[in-house]
């Protein structure tokens, strides 16, 4: 992934105990992403979170998940040992491993997985790396594994709140190739690698979560 200039309100994080970092993101949206993955994810398996910024979504889900073995990922050093240290104590977490997800050929790491989740990211990516990034993902799913996307996104074509204008516009103004993706221009894509989307849900503070699904063989 390329380096992306971002306006101060996206991908914040502030120093924690030890190496941890705190996203206030993450505080907000880490409980109803839990509730959401109660109802929609598979029970047992392997896991790979991409983008696990802090480890506060990993900390928070994989207690909920004991018989999922959770791999989070980041591409950022830092955010790699701060997941480290919210994952201590937590033996169904593996150690953070570092991951572009936006690059071509990562898949073939990341074998038979049962679930692939990504929070917050496809807006801070080009059109392209978001491709790549759901073209991978599906590629590491095993028969009847899922795949969960949450974030904001336009609702064909529309950005459906101020809030949300306000974002996108800053999010174009520092990068024009990055912004909030229309999200019938993602479902295609992802049926395009052979998933089926079977739901869209209405997620707090206008996002959304796209779930997706390998048909069983």
């Amino acid at each position: 992934m390329s380096k992306r200039t971002l306006p101060p309100t996206a991908s914040i994080a502030t120093p924690g105990e030890g190496a941890r970092l705190i996203a206030p993101s993450a505080s907000r949206n880490v409980d109803a992403i839990c509730t959401l993955l109660k109802q929609v994810a598979p029970r047992s398996g392997k896991a790979l979170e991409i983008a696990s910024g802090t480890g506060q979504h990993v900390a928070t889900f994989a207690p909920c998940f004991p018989d999922l073995l959770w791999q989070p990922t980041d591409i950022d050093p830092e955010r790699l040992a701060s997941i480290d240290s919210y994952a201590q104590g937590i033996d169904t977490i593996l150690p953070a491993r570092h991951l572009d997800a936006t690059r071509p050929g990562w898949a073939v790491e990341f074998p038979d997985l049962s679930l692939v989740t990504l929070a917050n990211l496809l807006h801070l990516i080009s059109e392209r790396e978001a491709e790549v990034l759901i073209t991978q993902a599906a590629k590491t799913l095993c028969p009847g594994g899922r795949l969960v996307l949450y974030g904001p996104f336009m609702r064909s074509g529309v950005l459906t709140s101020d809030g949300d204008i306000r974002f996108h516009e800053a999010l174009a103004v520092q990068d024009p190739e990055i912004g909030y993706k229309n999200d019938q221009d993602v479902i295609e894509t992802i049926q395009s690698t052979g998933l089926q989307v079977i739901d869209v849900i209405d997620m707090p503070a206008n996002n959304l979560a796209l779930i997706a699904e390998r048909p069983a063989a």
